[in-house]
Formats: structure tokens, sequence, C-alpha cells
């Protein structure tokens, strides 16, 4: 009897991997690295957050995987408020450790496998294929979802503000996409963690009445507070939509104990009622975007799309590891845009996650 192949086969090379060599080389820079790549936050966070997470931590006892009741208030509080979703009670919020890890283990906890499709933008954060390989499903990219093939079509990822250009679905856009998903009874879950980072758009959930007519069926927006908090280290992030799509989710996360610690719970509380810290935070980004446009562009780069989100596209016209590469020459990290698949081969992202003094410090090396 031979022994099964390993998960791990199913799945393509950790790409963050392929980076350590350029790493060491934009290490070497006299005046230090700049790290544009991961896109991590770097501000601290917010005062009345950390708060929150204090005044939590003597919590002795198991949280709940559908959160607290104040924690579900603030949920669905915040998607009316923000989203413009309207009807919402606590049975179309839950809250998840982290949007990697619902992209990751969706499909799993759908019941998906061989013989379903899962699809997702030909340019796109990788995680939505590895979800897709984890559970032995197919992943499909696309360039327009209306154009696939329906069947067996379990699982349409949208993802606006995009990782890694920063595009943007206009609500029209939206509208047609979702009409076409409840045809083919198709389910669709719309990643919009950068949807409060608009630069030149104002970017629209697909739980907006305009789009969805008022209706949450066969609709899932998820939504992190990593990037507009800073609270990527507390793992905070919720799904908001379709009460019986996130009730079967509910009673498997149980089963998996799949709980975000009750001191952070709280801390989302805290942060999903403050708006003062999102637009700090945005103005730190505005500044950073503005000035790290503007070298790039005079260095001959080109910039698409990039209307939101926390990231630069950008081309010189060249194969991305050989900008990868000219840029570490330079002391600065950037992230080679083919780990967002093949059709990224000439671009980089470029993140406008470091501080005020590193993004200067690239300023003046590309100047």
């Amino acid at each position: 009897m031979s022994a099964a192949a390993p998960v791990s086969s199913r799945l393509p090379v950790f790409p963050w991997d392929k980076l350590t060599s350029y790493r060491t080389t934009a290490a070497a820079h006299p005046d230090g690295l700049v790290d544009l790549s991961v896109g991590t936050p770097v501000d601290p966070v917010p005062g009345l957050i950390q708060r929150e997470l204090v005044a939590a931590a003597d919590s002795p006892g198991y949280p709940t995987v559908w959160g607290t009741p104040a924690l579900r208030d603030a949920l669905t509080g915040w998607a009316g408020r923000r989203l413009g979703a309207t009807g919402l009670t606590h049975e179309n919020v839950l809250p998840v450790v982290g949007s990697k890890e619902l992209v990751a283990w969706l499909p799993t906890q759908l019941g998906l496998g061989a013989g379903d499709k899962v699809a997702y933008p030909r340019l796109a954060y990788p995680t939505y294929e590895v979800g897709a390989r984890l559970c032995g499903a197919e992943p499909v990219a696309y360039d327009d979802p209306t154009e696939l093939d329906p069947a067996g079509l379990r699982l349409l990822w949208l993802n606006s503000p995009s990782n890694p250009t920063g595009r943007v679905l206009a609500k029209e856009e939206l509208a047609r996409i979702v009409a076409w998903a409840r045809e083919h009874r198709v389910l669709v879950f719309s990643d919009e963690c950068y949807l409060e980072l608009g630069w030149e758009a104002e970017p629209v959930s697909v739980l907006h009445p305009d789009v969805c007519g008022g209706d949450h069926e066969g609709l899932v927006a998820v939504h992190s507070l990593s990037k507009r908090s800073n609270l990527a280290g507390y793992r905070a992030a919720f799904v908001v939509g379709d009460a019986a799509v996130l009730g079967e989710l509910l009673q498997i996360r149980k089963h998996g104990g799949m709980m975000v610690p009750a001191p952070v719970q709280a801390a989302t509380v805290a942060a999903l009622g403050d708006d003062t810290h999102v637009a700090e935070q945005r103005e730190r980004y505005a500044r950073r975007r503005t000035a790290l446009r503007a070298a790039l562009e005079a260095h001959g780069f080109r910039i698409e799309h990039s209307e939101a989100s926390l990231y630069l596209w950008a081309t010189r016209g060249e194969g991305c590891w050989d900008t990868v590469a000219h840029l570490a020459g330079l002391g600065i990290l950037v992230a080679p845009g083919d780990f967002y698949g093949p059709a990224g081969d000439r671009f980089v992202r470029v993140a406008l996650t470091a501080t005020d003094e590193r993004v200067d410090a690239a300023v003046k090396r590309l100047s």
C-alpha cells in the first residue's frame, strides 16, 4: 500500500521564500533596507484599541466562535454604516481569525473537492488558488467572471480594491457580476479588505443595495482590520452576508475551534466604533503614496490602476525579476508581479507600508 502524497505537494512554492537573496542584497545598502514588499503595517496600534485589549486581558474562559453580542453589534453596525448594507442581524456576521485563514480554508469548510471549481481574478492574492488546491478543487483564473463556464463552479472570488493592482470594480460592474452569479447559482465571496483605502475611486461593497438589491442571498463580503487599523498582529477579521452560508460556517468552525481570542474581540469592538484613527492612517498612507508614486515615475516607471489599496502597481517594461534586482541594488525590496499570476510578470508591487523615514530614503535613492 503506497503512502498518500503530502498535502503540501498540491501547493506552489511559498512565494516570499524566492525573495531571500534580493533581501540580502537590499539590506547591504549603506543606509539600510527599505522594505516595500510584504505590505505589513508599521505604524502604531491606536491607543484606544490597545487599551481595550489590555482591559480584556483577564479572559480565562474560552471565547465563542460567533463572538460576543457586543462584537456582533459592532460588526452589523459598521457594515450598515460603512458598506450601506441593509437588514443585517447577528446571523449575517461572523468573526474570523484573520482574513488569510478564511480565504485558505473556505473551500474546505464549504465541502468543496474534486470536480468543483473555484474562480478568482487572473492577477490575484495567491491564497485564493491555495484554498482551492487544499481541498482538491480546480482553481480557475478569470479576466471577466461572466465569461466562465458556470458548470461545476461553486465559489467565485471577487477582489475590489484589488491586491496587487489596486483596481476598483465600479458599482455597475459588481451588479452585473452578481446578477450573473445568481442566475447560475454560484456563491460569491468578495474580498473587500482594502475598501477603506480608496484614492482615485470610491470602492463599493458587494452588499451595497445598488449592487445586490438589498438581498444578501449568495453573497458574502470579507473584511479585515489589519490595514485600516494596523491590526495585522491581532488577526482580526470578519465576514458579512448570506445568513445561511454564515450559519453553516459557524457550525463547522465551532467543531474546529476557530475562535478569535476574547481580548481581540474586545479590541475589534473599539476599532470598529472609531473612525478617527482610520482617517489618520489614511492620511499617512496618502502622503507615502504621493511621494513614492512621483519618485517611481521620475525614475522611469509607469503606474497602472492603483486607484485604491496599499500598493502601487509599477512597470519599467521589463521582466519583474529584473526590476526586483534593480531596486534591490538601491536597497529597496519590492514584490515581483508574478507572485500574483503569470499576467504580472512585467510588473512589481510596491507597498506603502514603510515608515515616513524609510519612504523618504526610498525617494532619495530613486532620484
